[in-house]
């Protein structure tokens, strides 16, 4: 597998269990002209990152990570997150020097009426306004719940989104969706005064994930690795197996290795897949760590994913990528370097059970909402993308 050399740190190595160090990323320079970039704060030795839950989210955050990196680069920038993120993160490169594990809180990873992280939220929130964070961010959502709790932090400027159900923060700026997400995190980076970085590979993948990678997936004979994700934990957003194996076919007819990837819980669907093709093709189920993903993904030629965490990964690392997407979350989640995607999208409006409108709503039903993308969209998106891509 070639591999795709992530820019220099401009951290070094990190600093605590759970750290990493930084590195420049993307962010087109028409941001500037959308977010306004207010005065930095002075003297900031702590800043604090509330990001949200999901692997895809997450990645949409690095943006603006990276800003907040490069505006303040001699401090310590903690994010407030999970025990993934902890592993994923941990001795890589990046904005971030250390994780600390957020304990359960209404309304941010518990239902907003459970009062059983009170006891563990309020020590975690003793501990944090004993460390006197000088800035506190908020990138997870609109901030009904989760700005009263970045609130609670007690630091000296706290920014963030705000909803219209939402209290302020010293600054905010509007939450609004559909949006493109990395676009608006920007937005509320400028609000403590970090203006976009420039353009680049927004995640650093290591020789630890590469040599993992390695160890499960060995390329034979050269050929390029093609990457198939058909799963999604929305099944709204889950093209059909069978359309996915006309690809993988046509890919490995093609000349590419068809490696498909997801976790224990798609087993079943990446095993359809792999029945429906005519040619060999790889099953990863459960094999790689979410390190090891990042691995296998620097050393491919391409993937082809449904809108899914993975195939977010897979952009911020710089792997090129064609994604099928229902129409709104296309908007969402359109990478800053567009030149990597290639967009199959579905226009569909009405859910094909009960043909209730769900731009504004969501009814209770999980059909696939991209069904109906063609099948031979996805295929000349991909073959193309596979001979560009092999041609440099």
């Amino acid at each position: 597998m070639s591999s795709r050399r992530a820019q220099a740190s401009t951290r070094g190595t990190s600093r605590a269990s759970g750290s990493v160090a930084g590195a420049a990323v993307a962010g087109p320079a028409q941001v500037q002209a959308q977010a306004q970039v207010r005065d930095r704060l002075d003297n900031v030795n702590k800043i604090a990152v509330l990001v949200p839950h999901s692997v895809g989210d997450f990645v949409f955050t690095l943006p603006a990570l990276h800003a907040l990196r490069l505006a303040y680069p001699q401090a310590e920038l903690a994010l407030v997150g999970q025990p993934w993120q902890c592993a994923l993160l941990h001795g890589r490169p990046g904005p971030v020097d250390k994780v600390v594990l957020m304990p359960p809180y209404p309304g941010v990873g518990l239902a907003a009426d459970d009062p059983c992280g009170d006891s563990a939220a309020a020590a975690f929130l003793e501990q944090t306004q004993a460390a006197r964070i000088d800035l506190a961010v908020q990138l997870f959502g609109g901030g009904r719940y989760s700005n009263p709790f970045v609130q609670r932090f007690g630091a000296r400027l706290a920014v963030g989104h705000r909803a219209d159900d939402a209290p302020p923060l010293d600054r905010w700026v509007r939450y609004a969706v559909p949006n493109n997400r990395r676009l608006a995190l920007l937005e509320v980076a400028a609000l403590a005064g970090a203006p976009p970085p420039p353009l680049g590979d927004e995640f650093a993948v290591t020789e630890a994930d590469r040599a993992e990678a390695a160890k499960v997936f060995r390329v034979c004979a050269g050929r390029p690795l093609a990457v198939l994700q058909p799963g999604s934990t929305d099944p709204r957003r889950c093209w059909p197996a069978e359309s996915f194996a006309a690809v993988g076919t046509a890919l490995a007819k093609a000349g590419a290795a068809v490696a498909v990837n997801g976790t224990a819980s798609e087993a079943a669907v990446v095993r359809a897949v792999i029945d429906a093709m005519p040619w060999p093709a790889i099953d990863l189920t459960g094999r790689l760590s979410l390190a090891g993903l990042c691995g296998l993904l620097d050393g491919a030629a391409l993937m082809v994913s449904n809108d899914t965490g993975p195939l977010h990964l897979a952009l911020a690392i710089g792997t090129p990528s064609v994604g099928i997407f229902w129409f709104t979350n296309l908007i969402d989640g359109t990478p800053l370097r567009q030149h990597l995607l290639r967009s199959a999208l579905s226009l569909r409006l009405h859910c094909p059970v009960c043909g209730a409108e769900n731009v504004r709503f969501r009814c209770p039903h999980d059909p696939s909402f991209v069904s109906d993308v063609p099948v031979e969209q996805v295929t000349e998106l991909a073959v193309s993308l596979l001979r560009s891509v092999t041609k440099q």
